[in-house]
């Protein structure tokens, strides 16, 4: 039996989704919600970066840019050394629900991963994911 290799979580956003996009896709937005700084150059292939006040940084790729429905990139595997190549893809997409925004994320690309590394990776990102968006949500609040 191999191992999962996708993380989904949907929520409902009481935003419309334009605001949700631009939390997403912009430097202000990543930079606030998700890391403590950010730069995106929101087009396939264009690069971004997160920082966080730690020390640890994401580094990114930007794949599908589909205003206003999907934003999708790879990134740095957690828990594998920066300069290791493997990448996991991360895709949001955005559904108009009534004056809100029904949001999936889903990360995958996990089953490239040896077993530690995947247990690493993989239960990381799942809890990861959790906080992440309930951050989103707190953001979008308080804007």
């Amino acid at each position: 039996m191999g191992f999962p290799d996708r993380i989904e979580r949907t929520v409902e956003i009481a935003h419309p989704p334009a605001k949700v996009w631009a939390a997403l896709t912009t430097a202000e937005g990543l930079g606030t919600w998700f890391g403590n700084q950010a730069s995106i150059d929101l087009r396939p292939g264009g690069d971004a970066e997160m920082k966080w006040d730690e020390g640890h940084k994401a580094v990114m790729r930007v794949e599908r840019v589909e205003e206003p429905e999907i934003f999708g990139f790879t990134w740095n595997i957690y828990g594998l050394p920066d300069d290791d190549p493997r990448r996991t893809y991360v895709e949001f997409t955005l559904v108009p629900n009534g004056e809100g925004t029904r949001l999936t994320v889903v990360e995958s690309g996990f089953s490239q991963l040896p077993d530690d590394a995947h247990q690493v990776a993989f239960e990381g990102n799942t809890k990861g994911w959790a906080a992440e968006l309930g951050e989103l949500i707190e953001y979008l609040d308080a804007a």
